[in-house]
């Protein structure tokens, strides 16, 4: 919407710095290079480092993601990519499937900022991706700092994808628990 202004919190402080995992589709090189470099900067200005890996499209970001959580230390992730309406129903089922994906690792634990544009046409994904206009790889990254910090701030990093077994206890039959 024209002249509507949109509230950004601050960014974060850490005592630690961060240590953040950018996932990439560069499906479209020129919009994905502009989304990650509006990350890259976010992050450091956080005073974080980040690594930057390529998958091939939107539908492998998440498992990536998922990949480097069972085999790396990142605190969190920023997932970008873009995906554009075609013809068929795949841009559906591409935007649908890469945004569920990533939700469910953030409702598990995982700190994550999506930055995957989905988009009607090319003049819409550059608007979005540009570092100097609407930085939607920036906001992706600072959507990951402040989920981060929350984790920071509620007791530090958990470990794994799902559920851990300090969730899931047995109960013998003399009434004591088992893990």
């Amino acid at each position: 919407m024209a002249g509507s202004s949109h509230h950004i919190l601050p960014r974060p402080k850490f005592d630690t710095p961060v240590k953040i995992l950018i996932v990439v589709a560069p499906y479209y090189k020129d919009i994905a290079d502009n989304l990650v470099a509006g990350a890259q900067a976010e992050i450091a200005a956080a005073g974080g480092s980040h690594e930057v890996i390529e998958v091939p499209g939107a539908l492998e970001v998440p498992t990536a993601i998922a990949m480097a959580e069972r085999l790396s230390s990142y605190d969190g992730y920023v997932a970008l990519g873009c995906v554009i309406r075609g013809e068929t129903t795949h841009y559906d089922t591409v935007c649908n499937d890469s945004s569920r994906a990533l939700q469910l690792m953030g409702l598990q634990g995982l700190c994550i900022g999506n930055g995957i544009l989905t988009v009607e046409n090319k003049d819409q994904a550059d608007v979005r991706a540009d570092p100097e206009g609407q930085n939607k790889g920036g906001g992706a990254a600072a959507a990951a700092l402040h989920l981060i910090a929350l984790e920071r701030k509620w007791g530090g990093a958990r470990k794994g994808v799902g559920f851990t077994g300090d969730i899931l206890l047995a109960r013998n039959k003399d009434g004591s628990e088992n893990a």
